[in-house]
């Protein structure tokens, strides 16, 4: 499975999670134990991957969001000026919280992040989102990453 692959996937996770508000355990389990009934037929490559190539990047994604989630939170209000993260579509703030997670966690250029952010933007949400989520990490980078 590729990364873009994996990413789209924890993005699905988060969706489900934010959507629904399950307990997170509960989409984790369902979502790394093959379970992709809710998601399209793009994944069929999952299953071709060794477990834990699949698995690694998704767990740590997704577990580290929800652990960071109210930090993550702080940064969406502090760099998306006049927007709350209450008013942003969830596929913004799922958004926004991946690629903020990958790039102060996770061992993921700052650059391909933020252009992964904004093609998952315009493949799920619209050309208006990407150039905010865009906007919103280029501000972020600047102040946050650049120390």
């Amino acid at each position: 499975m590729s990364r873009r692959m994996a990413r789209e996937l924890v993005l699905h996770m988060l969706f489900t999670n934010d959507f629904v508000n399950e307990d997170s355990e509960k989409v984790l389990e369902s979502s790394l134990g093959h379970n992709f009934d809710l998601f399209s037929d793009e994944y069929e490559l999952y299953q071709q991957a060794p477990a834990e190539a699949q698995d690694g990047y998704i767990h740590a994604a997704f577990t580290g969001i929800m652990e960071h989630m109210p930090e993550l939170n702080n940064y969406i209000e502090q760099y998306s000026v006049g927007w709350s993260v209450s008013r942003m579509s969830r596929l913004t703030r799922c958004i926004l919280r991946l690629c903020m997670y990958e790039m102060l966690y996770m061992d993921i250029p700052v650059g391909a992040s933020i252009n992964e952010g904004v093609e998952l933007a315009k493949k799920y949400d619209s050309d208006e989102a990407a150039a905010f989520i865009n906007g919103v990490l280029g501000a972020f980078v600047a102040k946050e990453l650049a120390r």
